[in-house]
């Protein structure tokens, strides 16, 4: 299922300045079998409910896209976003 080859990624595309000191970054990448209502539904309650907010998107010519999230750094743990 699709669902479950969702997963983050170990490199950045070039460009995605991960940098500042403010915020924590988490790189996904979703499979072009995943559509693009999908992803929006699974981004917006990772994003409701751990803080996170879409920062960069870019799709391939395969229909697959890399998503960077970020959020705001805090003193307690918050879980990482999961898609799947």
């Amino acid at each position: 299922m699709a669902n479950e080859r969702l997963g983050r990624l170990t490199r950045m595309p070039v460009g995605w300045d991960t940098s500042n000191d403010e915020y924590e970054y988490v790189p996904l990448k979703l499979p072009r079998d995943v559509s693009r209502v999908s992803a929006s539904m699974r981004l917006a309650i990772s994003a409701e409910f751990h803080g996170w907010e879409l920062t960069r998107v870019r799709l391939y010519p395969d229909g697959s896209r890399r998503v960077l999230l970020r959020r705001r750094k805090t003193a307690h743990h918050v879980p990482e976003p999961t898609v799947g």
